[in-house]
């Protein structure tokens, strides 16, 4: 099974993906955990660029493309080929966001990828409004960064929203992370 966790920062995808892997290794699944960007060197220059100065629009999307296609090669598709579980805190509907609010079509973003990654089994969305995500998030370590303000959250809150597909389940995440992990788990009884 191939899930991934999604939405705007400050939602509590991180939580949730430690709760769900502690739960089905419980029931003595292989869990793989990942996130995007990667721990790779193109997922940390990605990193980097978040912190230190933004890299062009067109050069950041082409970044998170490229890390995508070795995410997928070297752990998604050889995990689920096993028969893991791999859950994934972003994915490809994070880049559609976060991009889609720099200004790209979430639509095409979304076309690029599912030419070479997996479509998700589950993908659940959590969903915050922007301003309690803010107060959620406070300033780290010292600084925000360059989407840790209303206006850009706002932009990717809204493209999240647009998203309609039978495998997305929208997640009240204003709610305390174990009721938001109980009604995760409901949809995977």
């Amino acid at each position: 099974m191939f899930i991934v966790f999604e939405g705007i920062d400050g939602t509590g995808k991180s939580t949730q993906v430690r709760l769900l892997a502690d739960a089905l290794r419980q029931r003595e699944k292989e869990v793989v955990t990942s996130k995007e960007p990667t721990d790779g060197p193109v997922g940390t220059r990605l990193r980097q660029s978040a912190e230190k100065g933004r890299l062009s629009p067109q050069d950041e999307l082409d970044l998170f493309h490229q890390d995508r296609r070795d995410h997928v090669q070297s752990l998604i598709v050889p995990a689920l080929e096993r028969g893991a579980t791999v859950i994934v805190d972003r994915y490809f509907f994070s880049t559609m966001a976060y991009q889609g609010a720099r200004g790209f079509d979430p639509a095409e973003i979304r076309a690029i990828n599912e030419q070479f990654a997996p479509r998700p089994d589950h993908v659940f969305l959590l969903v915050l409004e922007p301003d309690v995500a803010l107060d959620r998030i406070g300033i780290r370590d010292g600084k925000a960064n360059a989407f840790e303000h209303k206006e850009a959250l706002q932009k990717c809150h809204d493209i999240f929203a647009s998203l309609d597909d039978d495998f997305i389940h929208r997640i009240d995440a204003s709610r305390s992370p174990a009721q938001v992990h109980a009604e995760i788990l409901s949809f995977l009884a």
